[in-house]
């Protein structure tokens, strides 16, 4: 059965097994490039310390977006009401904790196909069920490929799931 992974807000991750976290190799010391507005959790972005920037091409492997999360009302504020804004800083800048995926890393997520702008409004429109992979676009969000792609990382869908908000997601795991 298929799971449509509409999301209202922005896109959160459950770390349920994320090797990266344990084996100390988080990356936070590069700021976002200055076209970078916004990251949302469960992206994917290149931490490219020769250009001095986290972006979304250059050399690397993509890593996944998983900042500290600051919700300052937590009677009224959930996981999807998080977003790391430039205009949230007075500097303008961000510095995005990234965390390396391994092959048989396992998390749950909403974050698939497309970026939001608000914490109130739906997007997504994306049709998913067990088997199907994942890949990263150019925007460093996860969309469905259409086979097991043949290069570069790929997830896999596992497990149709709820978020802790009651919200779509599905259980992912790295198969490349």
């Amino acid at each position: 059965m298929a799971i449509t992974m509409e999301r209202k807000g922005y896109g959160q991750v459950e770390p349920n097994h994320l090797s990266g976290i344990v084996t100390g190799q988080i990356y936070a010391q590069l700021p976002a490039a200055g076209s970078i507005t916004q990251l949302e959790q469960g992206q994917f972005a290149k931490y490219d310390y020769a250009k001095g920037v986290v972006d979304f091409d250059g050399d690397g492997e993509f890593m996944l977006v998983y900042n500290e999360e600051k919700l300052y009302d937590e009677k009224k504020q959930g996981h999807k009401d998080f977003v790391y804004k430039t205009e949230d800083f007075t500097d303008k800048s961000l510095y995005p904790r990234l965390i390396k995926t391994n092959v048989g890393d396992i998390m749950t997520t909403n974050t698939i196909e497309v970026a939001n702008d608000s914490d109130t409004a739906k997007v997504g429109k994306a049709s998913l069920e067990v088997g199907n992979y994942l890949e990263i676009s150019g925007t460093g969000f996860l969309t469905k490929a259409e086979s097991k792609p043949a290069t570069g990382m790929a997830w896999k869908v596992v497990k149709e799931y709820t978020m802790p908000d009651g919200q779509p997601g599905v259980k992912i795991q790295r198969i490349q």
